[in-house]
């Protein structure tokens, strides 16, 4: 079994590190205040956010730029982290990462809009371990233009391929996030969706959009992993 995690909002919270990070950081490249007004985030990709933050606020999208936005964002965002009690571990995220890490049945991976280099930041900060999520795909990774969530999900199928020489089944795979985004990522390529409203979505709103499992939070562990142990879709 292979289980996905999103980052922001289902493991940890950032007190908003990241748009204050993503604002200063423009700001400091442009010499000029940067409006966020409008730019969605929850679910989306971070190439794509920081493409739309430039475009809103005048600056031609283009590889160079989002290098250069992208280096001061993290920047901004590691001095950020630095202050404690910035981020955080949401309730049961380390204890759920750690039961599901202990059993020989479950690969463990990140699905995330986040780069690589900031995602691991944020969680590192957070007092979360990232050795054992091993298959993961991150923001940038999807090999379709334009980049979309669920292209993710089929870069995390070929890695877990090529890493154990075996196909897993879509079946058997299950996405866990906070967002509707989450949910039609994990639907669109025939996963199980886990939906915790620690976001900006309630449980009515993530099961309505199709959750196969719509939960307050990652608290109660023990029967969260006795739920994606057990798929009744085969029952």
């Amino acid at each position: 079994m292979l289980i996905l995690f999103d980052i922001d909002a289902t493991l940890i919270k950032t007190s908003r590190a990241g748009l204050y990070a993503m604002a200063e950081g423009f700001e400091f490249l442009h010499n000029r205040p940067c409006s966020l007004e409008g730019i969605q985030y929850a679910g989306c990709l971070d190439p794509v956010i920081f493409g739309n933050v430039l475009a809103k606020n005048g600056v031609e999208v283009n590889p160079s730029n989002i290098e250069d936005f992208r280096n001061e964002y993290r920047k901004g965002l590691e001095s950020r982290l630095e202050v404690p009690g910035t981020g955080y571990l949401l309730e049961g995220a380390k204890e759920l990462v750690t039961i599901l890490a202990d059993l020989k049945e479950v690969t463990l991976g990140l699905l995330t809009g986040n780069y690589e280099d900031t995602g691991r930041l944020k969680l590192g900060r957070c007092g979360l371990d990232t050795t054992p999520f091993v298959i993961n795909a991150f923001g940038d990774e999807s090999p379709y233009h334009p980049p979309l969530r669920k292209h993710l999900v089929e870069v995390a199928l070929t890695r877990y391929q090529n890493k154990f020489q075996n196909p897993i089944s879509p079946e058997r795979v299950v996405v866990i996030g906070d967002s509707p985004h989450d949910v039609s990522c994990a639907k669109d390529n025939g996963c199980r969706s886990l939906a915790v409203a620690t976001g900006l979505h309630d449980t009515t709103t993530l099961h309505d959009c199709g959750a196969d499992l719509a939960v307050e939070s990652l608290a109660n562990t023990d029967d969260l992993v006795r739920w994606m142990l057990n798929d009744p879709r085969s029952n």
